[in-house]
């Protein structure tokens, strides 16, 4: 029971201090560092592409169902996204449909 107090305590600890160690550290600046932007601007997609590749990373396309249902969906999340762009969305509609094609179809 301890330990799980003192976990809990430490995260949350770790969390708030995450959260605010932005604004203690620029707390006199004006304007946000050139570096920082840039970081701000090119980890989401990077993030996003790591993501993709250890989704995808397990398909095997010599055994059944080959990927299929893999690359339907995120293809639909990919075209989901471009038409609406809604980030959230795009990922509850290709979790959905694959979630229905691996129980239901494949």
């Amino acid at each position: 029971m301890k330990h799980d107090i003192l976990a809990v305590a430490l995260i949350s600890a770790v969390t708030i201090l995450i959260r605010f160690l932005p604004f203690i550290v620029f707390r006199d600046s004006t304007q946000v560092p050139e570096s920082i932007t840039y970081l701000g601007k090119a980890l989401p997609g990077a993030v996003m592409g790591m993501l993709v590749i250890y989704c995808l990373k397990d398909i095997s396309f010599l055994a059944p169902p080959y990927g299929i249902p893999e690359l339907i969906c995120a293809a639909l999340t990919a075209g989901a996204y471009l038409w609406k762009k809604d980030t959230s969305l795009s990922v509850v509609i290709g979790t959905v449909l694959y979630m229905i094609l691996i129980q239901k179809v494949f």
